[in-house]
């Protein structure tokens, strides 16, 4: 069968690659054409559009680019309607995908979600319009499921993909000497993937080095920006960059500062201490903090729904506050009780499979030709 995919960032790209494995596996004749990333291109098929120019952040952000994106959805629906594909698979990123699953589902094509968009935290009535376009939901988050039953919307808990690399992952012995690491402990930056967030983010984190003589300091660097790029940052301090290595990188970490995000929970299955950080545009917050009905950012605080790890948002997110925050979980009673909520954490999110469950189900859905929802 022809399957086409739409990831518009990095996370994206990461669970569109492990879903395309899963459904090589289920279907051998399975073919692919997609908008994603490098990972779901070494799975094979043809990308068509990388996700590093799709990724806008924060209501600013879209209007800044609003004719870049109006370009990049036409040329998916265009593309789509040539390919005439079995099934659409769309993969978060809900300000896109949404509207491409309008108009798949206009034109006769089946339409597969996977991963929600995060409809429970604004705006709950976009689920009528998901119930509408949208033939199967597979979530990743358990209290989804309960949530989407309430608008009488039955869907797939599929379990957490990150689970799934987690389980793969295979920790480097060597990575310290591969990157001249020495055996004092580390503290890892995740500033973000996109270029908005590495802007905002960066220098807070790189701002608190100084009071950590003893430490060493690593930043996974996103691989769609150079070295040269992140050393307008880093400038003279004594800071490492590594790529394509960020699962080693917290395999080592004694503790990390985290932009919100995918990367606050793969921390956390990691049993590192962190310190949430994000910052958006000023006009962007605003709307936000107008719009959004929820307690957390963090998916780690969401899932358990109370506060593991702290988050330090918009004006909060200072040197100051994040220095303070750093010293609580660096050592002592805070680091010991993140940690222990950390196995909380794991109990509620279960086994790994995702991947394997979704594809397993949408190989089924199609072949029965069967539609949950309507």
């Amino acid at each position: 069968m022809k399957y086409y995919l739409v990831a518009g960032e990095a996370s994206g790209d990461l669970h569109g690659a492990n879903l395309m494995k899963a459904l090589k596996n289920e279907d051998g004749e399975a073919v692919f054409r997609f908008f994603g990333g490098n990972k779901m291109q070494d799975e094979g098929g043809q990308l068509v559009k990388h996700y590093a120019d799709m990724a806008f952040m924060g209501f600013t952000e879209v209007l800044l680019n609003i004719r870049t994106i109006y370009k990049n959805l036409s040329a998916c629906k265009n593309d789509i309607l040539d390919w005439q594909p079995d099934v659409l698979i769309l993969i978060d990123f809900p300000g896109f995908n949404l509207k491409i699953a309008d108009f798949a589902k206009s034109n006769g094509i089946k339409v597969c979600y996977y991963i929600s968009p995060k409809v429970w935290a604004w705006n709950q009535k976009r689920v009528l319009k998901i119930k509408k376009v949208v033939d199967h939901m597979f979530c990743i988050l358990p209290f989804e499921v309960d949530f989407y039953a309430k608008w009488g919307m039955k869907v797939d808990y599929v379990g957490n993909p990150l689970l799934d690399e987690k389980d793969q992952f295979k920790p480097d012995v060597n990575f310290r000497s591969n990157y001249n690491i020495s055996d004092r402990k580390i503290i890892a930056f995740l500033p973000g993937s996109r270029k908005q967030e590495i802007e905002r983010l960066l220098p807070v984190m790189l701002s608190i080095t100084d009071n950590y003589p003893e430490y060493e300091f690593v930043i996974a660097a996103a691989p769609t920006f150079s070295e040269a790029y992140f050393q307008t940052f880093i400038g003279s301090k004594k800071v490492r960059l590594i790529f394509n290595n960020t699962y080693n990188l917290l395999q080592n970490a004694h503790a990390a500062i985290v932009a919100s995000g995918t990367a606050t929970l793969e921390t956390a299955l990691f049993k590192v201490p962190q310190v949430v950080v994000y910052k958006g545009g000023t006009v962007s917050i605003a709307i936000a903090r107008m719009l959004v009905n929820i307690r957390f950012i963090s998916l780690v605080n969401l899932i358990v729904d109370k506060k593991i790890v702290t988050e330090l948002i918009q004006e909060d997110c200072n040197t100051e506050r994040v220095n303070l925050e750093m010293q609580a979980i660096v050592d002592g009673e805070s680091r010991n009780n993140m940690l222990s909520d950390y196995n909380d954490l794991l109990s509620i999110m279960g086994a790994p499979g995702a991947s394997e469950k979704t594809a397993k189900l949408i190989v089924k859905y199609l072949k029965n030709q069967e539609s949950v929802y309507k």
